[in-house]
This record gives structure tokens, sequence and C-alpha cells, in this order.
């Protein structure tokens, strides 16, 4: 049967639970099911043909009866070979037939669930609730930022898709599970980031599990909305190097109002390297770009800002006046207060004015007292492997903590992922760092500290010894 016979609901029905596959040529329906037959109920496999020749184009679908047994088919055939002599596969969900794209495992979109839950639990609740699906990342409580009461909503975070789509499947209904996306950028700014049928729907039957968030909002090309005349509540940052949606929010939600920050990506769901941040008044985002254009994040990554036009008319006179005035009064709210002052203070040729601050580094852990670095060209003893939740602390902070054991060389963060490494000219400090920092919170943000593998040079001198 062909494709364009089988009715949408059906191929679409659940979500995520249709299999795409690139495969070679010779690579026949009853290899595709001796294979994937272990994962799950197969409902239905389909070997793209050519209407003439019909011959196979290497192209298949390979439909689930659950997104779970899809998922982890996924994980566990992409790069596998279905036949000797053959190349390996390459195992993608399908998206919708109204959708040219396909989700591959590493899409962080299917790994993130948004839930409702009671208003009493704490993010360990939200990770002890959850944690029976597979491995958590991050859980989040989306809270009220005036008064910090938790919303009833929240974030859950897996390592992998097949874990979050179990979770969808398998959790209690009265919390509504399902996959988080980013809402359009049509969305009305005073909604969550969540669409509204959610809302609307609260007090109905708790089993059902039919909401959708809105599909990811269409690209900005900063060539067709951006206008040096226009000034708006709407920004486009742009980075060289990759960044994740949360390392982008961290920093502009330093500057009070912010309404949403959505990570910008293509049909194929590949980061295009920009993220949208939309305040909910003129001045931040005035503030906002002012000072977080050409800031250095990660270091040696300048970030273009630009604002995108959000179709408010703001040409008129009258208009540019109460715009300045706005601005100006955001500015000087923000520029006295500890957050803004921070923030300041690390743009480049600016010096904060003398302002009460909390110490750099916050934490539980009884710190040994400050040490100094060793010369960056010092023989290399041992290296540390850090992993950071939800995201990475600046090098300053890690400086400033990792020193204080002795002997430490240097602090690197990987571009575009919560990990880094620590170099140390001793092993003995290296191992008292793991030791008394291994799980520890600092600044907010958990640390999982262990040996790193060796080069892979040392590596093969160390196998050459034995």
């Amino acid at each position: 049967m062909d494709e364009s016979n089988r009715a949408s609901s059906y191929l679409d029905e659940p979500p995520n639970s249709r299999l795409f596959l690139v495969t070679s040529k010779s690579i026949t329906e009853e290899n595709i099911r001796e294979h994937f037959t272990a994962f799950g109920e197969i409902q239905d496999i389909l070997v793209v043909k050519d209407k003439q020749t019909k011959e196979s184009k290497g192209v298949s679908f390979v439909k689930f009866a659950k997104s779970s047994q899809a998922c982890t088919a996924m994980e566990e055939m992409h790069g596998a070979c279905l036949a000797e002599g053959t190349k390996p596969i390459k195992v993608f969900i399908a998206q919708s037939r109204s959708s040219g794209s396909h989700r591959d495992v590493e899409d962080e979109e299917l790994t993130r669930i948004f839930v409702m839950i009671p208003k009493s639990f704490t993010e360990e609740d939200l990770k002890d609730t959850f944690k029976v699906y597979g491995d958590i990342e991050y859980a989040i409580i989306i809270r009220n930022k005036s008064t910090g009461e938790s919303k009833g909503l929240g974030y859950v975070r897996f390592h992998k898709p097949s874990q979050a789509a179990k979770a969808i499947e398998n959790c209690d209904k009265t919390f509504r599970a399902i996959l988080a996306e980013p809402r359009t950028k049509t969305a009305s700014a005073d909604s969550d980031y969540v669409s509204n049928p959610r809302s609307e729907h609260s007090g109905n039957d708790p089993g059902s599990n039919s909401y959708s968030f809105a599909h990811e909002s269409s690209s900005y090309a900063t060539g067709d909305t951006w206008s040096s005349d226009v000034i708006t509540r709407c920004l486009l940052v742009s980075s060289r190097v990759a960044v994740t949606q949360e390392q982008i929010y961290g920093l502009f939600d330093l500057i009070p109002g912010m309404d949403f920050c959505e990570m910008q990506r293509d049909q194929y769901s590949f980061s295009k390297g920009q993220v949208l941040v939309r305040y909910n008044n003129l001045g931040s985002a005035v503030y906002a770009k002012e000072k977080l254009h050409g800031f250095e994040y990660p270091p040696g990554n300048c970030l273009s800002v630009s604002y995108i036009d959000d179709g408010e008319d703001r040409t008129s006179p009258v208009g540019k006046m109460a715009m300045q005035l706005v601005a100006a009064q955001m500015m000087s709210m923000v520029w006295n207060s500890p957050a803004g002052a921070q923030l300041m203070k690390t743009c480049v040729g600016y010096t904060a004015p003398p302002v009460a601050q909390k110490a750099r580094v916050q934490t539980d852990v009884a710190l040994p007292p400050l040490k100094k670095l060793v010369a960056s060209d010092s023989v290399v003893k041992e290296r540390l492997f850090v992993i950071f939740n939800p995201s990475p602390l600046p090098v300053d902070v890690l400086e400033d903590v990792f020193c204080r054991f002795g002997s430490l060389m240097e602090v690197y963060l990987v571009p575009g992922r919560n990990v880094g490494y620590i170099k140390y000219a001793d092993r003995k400090p290296a191992h008292e760092a793991i030791a008394l920092l291994h799980g520890k919170v600092i600044n907010g943000v958990k640390m999982k500290v262990m040996l790193a593998d060796p080069p892979k040079e040392e590596s093969h001198k160390r196998q050459r010894t034995y």
C-alpha cells in the first residue's frame, strides 16, 4: 500500500511512534521486520519504491504501537547493519506528513516533558516521581517571578527520548505529561510557555492527553525583519559557537521582565545558532541589547544581539518619546540592582560602581582557602571531567573553587555542552577536589566531578608499560 493512501491520523498517532529509515536499496521489508520486532508491536512497514522501476529508494518507514517502542528502536538501531555487506542504517523519528523534518536521537525536544503538578511539589519531589522512568538531567518547577510560588507546572529533562516517552505513557494521568515544545512567535505574551488549550481544559477529563504545544516558530531572517529605526521587545541573539537555550536564558534572565527564550531550529531540528528572546517591556529589551551585544559568552565568542520586528508601531514621535522614557526608567532601575551591577561588571570596558554584592561562590561546602594557579605550561598530572546541571558555571567561579586544592593549571568549558575539564599539575589536589565537590551544588549548579580519560598518547604509553 502506498504511503499516500495511509490515513495521516494512523501514521501520526501516537506522536513520535513512526520511524524514518535510510538504508541500502537492497534492504527489504523482511530485513526490517526481523531486526525491529524485538522493540515492540509493529503496526506497519513501508519501503518507499520508485513508481516506475519498483526498486527501493533506500528509504523506509516503520510504525510502532507506542512512542517509547519507536524511540528505543531509534536509540538501539541507529548505525546498525541489517544485512551483511550493507551500509549502516540511519534511524530517525518521522515527523507528521505535513512536516518535512525528522528528529534524531540527540534532539533535546524528544527528551523534555511538560507536566502539571501539585503546587506543593519541590524539584526533588518532581525528580523522585519521574526518576523511575530513566536518568533525569534536570527538573524545573515554573514559579511566579514576583512571589516565587509554584504555578503547578514543571519540566523534566531525561537523557534519552525513550525515557521521556515511557514517562508520558506510564505516569499518573493527573500529571497530563506531554513533550515540551517551544510556542509560536504569535502566541500571547501573557500566556505561559505552553499553548492555551491546557489551561482551558484543566478541569476536564484528567485522563486526557490530547493537548498539544504550538509548533516551533518560523525562522527569523535578520535581513528581513531588523531595522535600525525599529526598537522592539523582541531580540535575536546569534552565536558563532554552539550554545544551549538554557545558557542564553540564564544570561538574559539577569535583566528583569523576560517573557520567553526560544532556540531557533531548521526543518531538521538542528540549531541555527540563534535564540529568540522577548521581554514584557521595552526598557528591558533596550537595556539587554545595549549591554549584551558583543558580550563574550562563552569566553572568546561574541554574541550578536539585534531587534526583531514584533509588529507594534513605534515609529511616531510620540511613540519614540515614550520608548525613550520607559527605557531610561528601566535602565536606571536595573543599574541600581545587584543583578544589573554584576552584569555590567562583566561587560568590556565598564567598571561597576561599588555596591554590596553577594559572595561570588555560594555553597554549603566548606571550601579550603584560595590558592594561586600554577603556570599554564606546567606538566599535566591529572585531569578532571565535570558535568554541570542545569548549565556550566562561569570560568572565573570554577577557578575560584578548584584552585583551593592547589596546583590548578586551567579550567576549560566545552562550547555548547554542560561539561568541562579541570587540569592539575599534581594528582593529590585533583583527588581531593573529587572527594569534596562530587555531587555538590555551587551557585545553584550541581556538579559531577570525576577523573577524565587520559589523552590518547598517554593512554598508549600506559598500555606499553604493562
